[in-house]
């Protein structure tokens, strides 16, 4: 069992997760695809992507732009030697000429001297061009390794040797060039020397964290259905902190007192959202890994809620707009060649045979908000489980031959592990698709089909009692579900939508 996947295995991982066909079908067909090919076709098929922070800061941001610059300047500290070497010989041929030569060596000698005087400086301006490349490609690759390394949580403390004298070579050639630069300037006597206030204080780690997440909030784009509804300029005005676009959290190791003075920030009150109905788009990608260390039992179911439910009301709506697209593209005599793919990806995606588009319709529906949150609370210890900090397992789904963490107290014959996932969202996804298509299952399918033919509001509490298989305790699982989701008022998060998804009509069979 591998405990840390690679960043390319991680995007695989999400392209078996989230069925892409593109990638499955390079993958069958034997064909290597780069990293940065798989994570174009999953940007392109809308997949949430984790920063890949393994990376080495030392190597990526001071040893491969050096090693660069080393190599053009050795090419024009070669070019720029032979071409005096060149200057030399032709010379020294020129003055042998002078005594060689009894007619007229004088002036072949001066002819010759004057034009490998040329030579010489056409060669010199010829290294110009390669001095200013070499510089300009130094510069503009440290700069953009350095910022995009800046993602990197932590330094480990064994290559901070190694980083602090890479920096060093970085500020020394610095200096040069602004030494050189400085003389010149001040050729005329006029030194100016000017002093550089440093601050003393320091801020806390919770203040960093904290500023870079609220700059990630304010820098998102607004969505091009947003733009599009604007008809007349308004006053500008200064952006309330409720306002939030789709936000997804990079795995930052955000503490928990982090993450809450964050919902501070952004005004993310469960009151509100129980009288609201609506939720924030702020995407996790893993629990902070202090979150057992709240002490108000209240305040930790709350924070595990509020990072859980915008997961799963935003794969509820993927699959609602899926079901609004069935219904559109079933009710045609025609459809287009882009359409039957569409039915044929989504008869694979949930395991429906001989296209039977009655079952797919079945099928293709929402999980109870009450419930996904109830299992949730359940099955990792309200995000405390070592399985949910590991593996972002939060529904403690089995696997015998995928990636997964092993139980501590297996028994022999038990070789399962618990399917462990690249972020939160993944785990969601995978555990909609299991109560979807399993056929454990078929039961809780039936009555939630049942009540949308009858025009009903589906609620977690009517198919509670359907879900005895998903645990060996059986009937005892499903009560204590009920029970988490009675005494949680988890029933009110029901009908909550996202802030920034389009209101949908009720959908009727």
């Amino acid at each position: 069992m591998k405990k840390n996947l690679s960043y390319r295995d991680k995007l695989l991982e999400l392209a078996q997760i989230y069925k892409i066909s593109e990638i499955q079908n390079y993958i069958k067909r034997k064909k290597n695809l780069t990293t940065q090919q798989i994570e174009h076709i999953l940007k392109k098929n809308n997949v949430p992507i984790p920063k890949d922070f393994n990376v080495s800061f030392f190597k990526k941001s001071i040893s491969n732009p050096i090693s660069k610059a080393g190599k053009g300047v050795s090419g024009i500290y070669s070019d720029t030697t032979d071409g005096v070497g060149k200057f030399f010989k032709r010379t020294k041929k020129g003055a042998s000429g002078l005594y060689d030569d009894t007619t007229g060596g004088v002036g072949n000698f001066f002819i010759r001297l004057w034009r490998n005087s040329g030579n010489l400086g056409i060669g010199i301006l010829n290294t110009i061009p390669k001095v200013f490349n070499t510089v300009s490609n130094f510069i503009s690759n440290a700069l953009v390794d350095m910022f995009s390394s800046f993602y990197t949580s932590e330094v480990e403390k064994t290559k901070t040797n190694k980083l602090v004298k890479g920096f060093g070579i970085v500020v020394i050639t610095c200096a040069i060039g602004i030494t050189f630069y400085t003389i010149k300037e001040n050729y005329d006597g006029n030194n100016i020397t000017q002093s550089i206030p440093v601050e003393k204080d320091k801020p806390k780690k919770i203040e960093k964290q904290k500023k870079e997440v609220k700059k990630k909030i304010e820098k998102k784009p607004q969505k091009k259905e947003e733009q599009k509804q604007v008809k007349k300029p308004e006053p500008k005005k200064e952006k309330s902190p409720s306002q939030v676009t789709e936000l997804v959290l990079p795995n930052l190791n955000i503490k928990t007192e982090t993450v809450l003075s964050l919902f501070d920030d952004v005004e993310y009150d469960l009151k509100t959202v129980r009288n609201h109905k609506k939720v924030k788009p702020i995407y996790f990608t893993q629990f902070p890994k202090d979150l057992d260390e709240i002490k108000n039992t209240q305040l930790k179911k709350e924070t595990f809620i509020k990072i859980v439910l915008p997961l799963v009301v935003a794969e509820n709506e993927k699959i609602l707009d899926d079901k609004i697209k069935l219904k559109k593209i079933t009710s045609k005599k025609m459809t287009s060649d882009k359409e039957k793919s569409w039915l044929r990806l989504k008869l694979r995606e949930y395991k429906v045979k001989n296209s039977d588009f009655t079952e797919l319709n079945k099928r293709m529906d929402i999980i109870p908000v009450s419930i996904a949150l109830a299992q949730a609370a359940k099955e990792s210890g309200w995000g405390t489980s070592r399985f949910a900090l590991e593996g972002n397992a939060i529904f403690g789904q089995w696997t015998w031959t995928g990636q997964g963490i092993e139980p501590l107290n297996a028994g022999k014959h038990e070789n399962h592990k618990i399917l462990r996932f690249p972020i939160l969202r993944a785990s969601v996804k995978a555990y909609k698709n299991n109560l979807n298509t399993h056929k454990g299952y078929s039961e809780f399918r039936e009555k939630r089909f049942s009540l949308r033919k009858r025009n009903k509001n589906i609620k977690g509490l009517d198919l509670t009692d359907t879900l005895d298989r998903y645990a060996q305790t059986g009937k005892e699982y499903t009560e204590i579900l009920e029970k988490i989701i009675k005494q949680n008022d988890l029933s009110d998060f029901e009908t909550v939508q996202l802030t920034n998804s389009v209101v949908k009509k009720d959908i009727k069979l």
